[in-house]
């Protein structure tokens, strides 16, 4: 945090990183966040199941037979963020919490979003995230690693946080 206040990205991953708090995912939280040329969020997103699927009756499994997983039923912080938004993303930015999987890439790619700037990346399946490097490197989308935040948030006197 500089000169006491937020960056830009500092802000919009940290909106990012606030959204991955409501996926009900026990193990993996992703959120992601959509911003256009003028700094305006235009969408936003987190990993979870698909509307009108209860969270109960659905498994969050990273194990077992593929049926009995969350891999099929999961949709992904960045389909939902590019899902929700609520104009037309081309040429936008994407912040997400966890580096795109080489699904999310493509949604990314023909949504017309031009750069993903991201904090951590998945170590799970080195071959997704080197599909997702040449799909983008291949589209013109550049990405970029956020080194990771350390906001602390204080209530000061007077000032209603």
């Amino acid at each position: 945090m500089k000169n006491n206040h937020l960056s830009w990205d500092e802000y919009f991953m940290s909106v990012a990183n606030l959204s991955s708090l409501r996926s009900k995912d026990p193990r993996t939280k992703v959120g992601s966040c959509i911003v256009n040329a003028r700094n305006h969020i235009v969408g936003v997103g987190y990993n979870g199941f698909p509307v009108g699927i209860s969270d109960e009756d659905f498994p969050w499994e990273r194990e077992g037979d593929f049926l009995d997983t969350k891999y099929p039923y999961v949709v992904h912080a960045e389909q939902n963020a590019i899902l929700n938004a609520h104009i037309s993303i081309e040429g936008c930015r994407i912040y997400t919490s966890s580096f795109p999987c080489h699904e999310c890439a493509k949604y990314i790619i023909q949504a017309g979003i031009k750069e993903v700037i991201y904090m951590r990346e998945n170590g799970s399946d080195e071959n997704s995230k080197a599909a997702s490097k040449r799909m983008f490197h291949a589209a013109g989308i550049g990405y970029r690693k956020m080194e990771a935040l350390e906001i602390t948030v204080r209530r000061t006197e007077g000032l209603n946080l």
